[in-house]
């Protein structure tokens, strides 16, 4: 259960970040957001704030006095006085706000009667899947250019901010739960002379077809001692080159590997190669010293930028060493997982601790974040794309045109996913999992 809490708060948060980011931009640029929600629909309830101005009628009264004194009989003088009352009727404008709710998918256009022709703002929505959120920007289909608050009747260099403000907070997430990490002291690899809390000897990548693939050892886990044949090879690891000798030395011959992971203490035999591919070593493992490093907080905010940026440009080349091996015919050199390979994952994490579930949702922020940026129909970087084309030739681009390339774009998007996540159900054998419940 804390699994799934965890998976949904996170996928929660990049998403929702993500569609802020857009959403105070264009706001900022005067766009009308038509809706911004948390969640997915269908709709639970939403409230809205009407703006307008009431007319109001004045009355001012002014009191006029005459006399007349040119009335005269004999040796009597008759003086009339006549006063008037004059009233004058002013009109005035004062602002009027109001919020009011709406429940379920009620079509807000057609369901009440906005009597003062008040203007409609923002609907702050909650829906019923709590998967992120969404924005719904006035105009970004291309409609309504004419209006001076759409999306399609902006300047291109606003719609360009627009679109690229999500990718932008994506990155500022990363960084900030990087900072908060390295301010309360998250795991690090340890650079020589560097000392920490807590260090411990983890296994960083575990090679393909390898003996610790096949007994089961995962990127993560700690080594806490060795033993063969019953007999303590070592109890205690202080660094790297204490595990590769043991392996080298016994290699050939079954051993026993004690692992910490998360709060388990698992054993695992295995049977260290003595011929192996060059840069795997026996048992195919890659090891660092790892410890809990904490920063002030100044130097959090300077290692967390730095941090945002190596991980953008290692992100980066994976991408393109992924892309190139496809281009080549070659399987790619890293995996792909989807929905059920980041659950997984999370599971992982959240075991590890909390320090660790931030650096992972950096991750995947950064991951979600470049690939938003991407030249591809129906993704932000896309639809950038389409406007860079509008400047280069002058003219916008048809939306019949745009809009199909987009579609296409994202059934392509679909149909990848499910692909990859078929692919994890296979690998992480979901189909006998959900047997053994039953």
């Amino acid at each position: 259960m804390l699994t799934v809490i965890v998976f949904v708060i996170t996928l929660g948060i990049l998403i929702f970040v993500h569609e802020s980011g857009h959403f105070f931009v264009a706001r900022k640029n005067g766009i009308k957001a038509e809706e911004f929600g948390f969640g997915f629909p269908p709709r639970v309830f939403g409230i809205q704030c009407l703006t307008g101005k009431k007319k109001i009628v004045l009355s001012r009264k002014e009191k006029v006095d005459i006399e007349i004194s040119d009335e005269k009989q004999g040796n009597i003088e008759t003086i009339r006085e006549i006063a008037v009352d004059k009233v004058e009727e002013v009109d005035e404008y004062i602002p009027v706000k109001k919020w009011r709710f709406i429940w379920g998918k009620r079509n807000t256009e057609r369901e009440w009667e906005n009597k003062n022709n008040l203007e409609e703002g923002t609907i702050y929505s909650v829906n019923w899947i709590p998967f992120g959120g969404f924005v719904k920007i006035k105009g970004e289909d291309g409609s309504e250019a004419d209006a001076e608050d759409s999306f399609a009747g902006k300047g291109a260099w606003i719609r360009i901010k627009v679109l690229g403000a999500g990718v932008i907070m994506n990155f500022v997430l990363a960084w900030l739960a990087i900072s908060l990490g390295l301010f309360i002291g998250s795991p690090q690899v340890l650079e020589e002379g560097q000392r920490g809390k807590d260090e411990k000897i983890q296994i960083s990548q575990v090679a393909k077809d390898t003996p610790a693939e096949s007994i089961g050892i995962k990127a993560g886990d700690e080594i806490l001692k060795c033993e063969m044949d019953n007999v303590l090879c070592q109890n205690k690891f202080s660094e790297v080159s204490d595990i590769q000798n043991i392996v080298e030395e016994y290699k050939g011959k079954e051993i026993i590997l004690q692992i910490k992971r998360g709060d388990e203490i698992l054993d695992f035999k295995g049977i260290p190669r003595t011929e192996y591919p060059e840069g795997q070593g026996s048992l195919g493992i890659s090891l660092v010293k790892t410890a809990i490093v904490d920063y002030s907080w100044y130097d959090s905010i300077y290692k967390g930028i730095t941090t945002v940026f190596n991980l953008i440009w290692l992100i980066l080349s994976t991408l393109f060493n992924i892309i190139k091996d496809l281009m080549i015919g070659q399987k790619a050199s890293v995996d792909i997982s989807g929905p059920i390979g980041i659950a997984y994952l999370t599971k992982q994490v959240t075991a590890l601790g909390f320090s660790y579930i931030l650096q992972f949702i950096a991750l995947l922020s950064i991951n979600l974040g470049i690939i938003n940026a991407f030249p591809f129909p129906a993704l932000d970087g896309g639809r950038i794309l389409f406007i860079l084309i509008e400047r280069i030739k002058g003219s916008p681009v048809s939306q019949k045109v745009e809009q199909a390339i987009h579609t296409f774009g994202f059934i392509a998007l679909i149909a990848l996913m499910v692909l990859v996540t078929f692919r994890d159900v296979i690998r992480f054998d979901i189909f006998d999992k959900v047997k053994n419940l039953f």
